[in-house]
């Protein structure tokens, strides 16, 4: 299974940057893993609505163009659907045992465009809270890993 990561934005960060690094080492025993950033857009201090349109547009685009041949696509997102790490393993699974490759989409500072939303098979939360896009991506590679380890039965901290 090919599991590819597409987040809006680069990360900076050491921290960062170690903890998906060992991550994405612990997952690669289960799938090929792969993280990609697109550039995000800068910013105009107070943008307005149209500026904003237009910065989603331009980074779906980026997104759009690192999505091709990838089965199956899922968007973080705020109104997503929030479920257990049991639930998100079954997921997984589901779509694992159906040969398909997943894609998953972590916007920018605006989120990710209705189009890409619409376009995905589903749209996941992990809180009502908001995270910083690199944040949350440590934490999708995190509950990965965890769904894979609770495919195949093995023990892990709870």
């Amino acid at each position: 299974m090919k599991i590819r990561i597409i987040s809006v934005g680069k990360m900076k960060e050491s921290y960062w940057k170690q903890a998906q690094q060992e991550y994405c080492k612990m997952l690669s025993r289960f799938c090929n893993i792969e993280v990609v950033e697109v550039a995000d857009e800068r910013t105009p201090e107070n943008a307005s609505e149209g500026e904003v349109r237009a910065i989603l547009k331009k980074e779906g685009e980026r997104v759009l163009a690192a999505l091709k041949g990838f089965d199956r696509v899922y968007a973080l997102a705020s109104e997503g659907k929030q479920q257990d790490s049991v639930e998100f393993s079954k997921r997984i699974r589901a779509d694992r045992d159906a040969g398909k490759d997943l894609a998953f989409l972590i916007g920018g500072s605006f989120g990710l465009a209705d189009e890409l939303k619409r376009q995905s098979a589903g749209l996941i939360s992990f809180s009502k809270m908001t995270f910083p896009h690199r944040l949350a991506r440590i934490i999708l590679l995190e509950q990965l890993f965890r769904a894979f380890k609770i495919m195949h039965g093995e023990t892990y901290h709870k």
